[in-house]
């Protein structure tokens, strides 16, 4: 028993220095995929050793390797499929559309934009369109700040309504604790009022300002140039196999990743029809082969580290034990998931929510009850409390070179209002259901 105890203890702490390697990764400079993978192999490591039941081990292993898979094919297949769209120069097809003189209307424009994007492609991929496409629209460097706060808010809000559109949302999905109807229909008025409360306030501080576009057009379109016919027929036809995933699940009772396989290899196929005549080298830029190697690997590669550490603290059941004290020091279950969503701005989600999935049996909280459901909504949204609390804040980060103070300054509050708001509703559209 001490023996068992000691183990956990050295688990716990091993799991601690990669959170925090991971929460630090720009102060410290160590990438976080590196991080997660050298936390989940020290950590399976005292597993093996300590436990002395090889069979056992590596059977929890292959388990833990199969729900990780799914996972990692899923974000994989959507990743490159995005990127194909991207390549075709697709995303023009809803940039190219936004055209006002008032910042206000601009703001409105772009953070609905944001908010359905997000949906149906994912948060992190839509920041990264829409504060590039900021840069194509506006000259003054605090407005494009402003803009860039108030997308990640919206994209993270349009996510966590979404099946696809959020990774902590994709992993319940997959992992069984929601279906894709009950999530949408339960999340989307929320996460409407998580951005609608942020973008009235920016709305009405922007009033009367007129948009002032960049004195030299900034990143126009270089290299493989495609006709709007390409470009709209990859654009759509990308979007429509994201979007056709959940009802393949549905019919098939497949996991999702076979229904985003499928779709890339319909998008190859049409891609490889589509550009036939073209030479060699333009073909090159185009095919899916090219969008394969464009893809984020770093980030694929950290949620296989993070989610092998985390299935370590459920198999020794220390997940569960943090539950149950949870239970009988907090008490509440919707003031445990909204702390669960405070955290996630400070620490990764991902790794929250595998967390979350493994401190709860689905046999005690049933798919689609209150507390997954809740929990995809505070996860989602409370990333975007801070700057580094969400895939979409560090990418706008990155773009805009975005200083942690000033996201604290101008954006937390609005954050934290519409996080709250959108609980509130969540919470009373609950009780009124129920």
């Amino acid at each position: 028993m001490r023996y068992s105890h000691f183990m956990n203890t050295l688990l716990i702490l091993l799991f601690v220095v990669t959170y925090a390697a991971i929460a630090f990764e720009h102060p410290i400079k160590i990438n976080k995929s590196a991080s997660a993978l050298l936390g989940a192999g020290l950590m399976w490591a005292v597993y093996a050793v300590m436990s002395n039941d090889s069979h056992a081990i590596n059977h929890e292993l292959s388990e833990t390797l199969i729900s990780t898979a799914q996972i990692v094919f899923f974000l994989m297949g959507a990743m490159t499929i995005v990127e194909v769209v991207d390549a075709h120069k697709g995303f023009d097809v809803v940039t190219s559309r936004i055209k006002t003189t008032q910042l206000a209307t601009l703001l409105w424009v772009v953070g609905c934009v944001t908010f359905f994007l997000s949906a149906i492609l994912d948060n992190l991929t839509t920041t990264i369109v829409m504060v590039s496409l900021m840069k194509k629209l506006l000259h003054k460097r605090e407005d494009r700040l402003l803009f860039a706060g108030l997308i990640v808010i919206a994209a993270n809000a349009g996510g966590a309504w979404s099946p696809i559109g959020d990774v902590t949302t994709t992993m319940l999905w997959i992992g069984g604790q929601i279906t894709a109807m009950s999530i949408i229909q339960s999340l989307i008025l929320p996460s409407i009022v998580n951005l609608l409360v942020p973008l009235v306030i920016c709305a009405w501080m922007l009033r009367g300002q007129l948009v002032e576009p960049p004195h030299h057009a900034e990143g126009e379109h270089h290299g493989t140039h495609t006709s709007v016919f390409e470009r709209n027929i990859m654009f759509f036809l990308g979007l429509g196999v994201l979007v056709a995933v959940p009802a393949f699940k549905t019919i098939t009772h497949l996991p999702p990743f076979m229904g985003v396989l499928l779709g890339l290899g319909l998008l190859w196929l049409v891609g490889d029809i589509l550009h036939k005549g073209k030479s060699a080298e333009e073909r090159s830029q185009l095919e899916l082969s090219h969008a394969l190697s464009r893809i984020d690997m770093s980030s694929i590669v950290f949620f296989i580290g993070i989610l092998l550490a985390v299935a370590t603290l459920e198999h020794t059941h220390i997940l569960t034990g943090l539950a149950q004290w949870l239970d009988q020091t907090v008490g509440r279950q919707d003031v445990i998931v909204m702390l669960i969503g405070v955290f996630s701005a400070i620490v990764d989600n991902v790794p929250l929510v595998a967390a979350s999935m493994g401190m709860y049996s689905l046999d005690v909280h049933a798919t689609d009850s209150f507390l997954w459901t809740f929990l995809a909504y505070c996860a989602g949204t409370g990333g975007s409390i801070l700057i580094i609390g969400s895939a979409a804040g560090v990418a706008a980060m990155g773009i805009e070179k975005i200083d942690f103070v000033w996201y604290f300054k101008k954006i937390s509050g609005l954050a934290v209002v519409g996080y709250l708001a959108g609980a509130a509703v969540y919470i009373l559209q609950y009780n009124w259901m129920h």
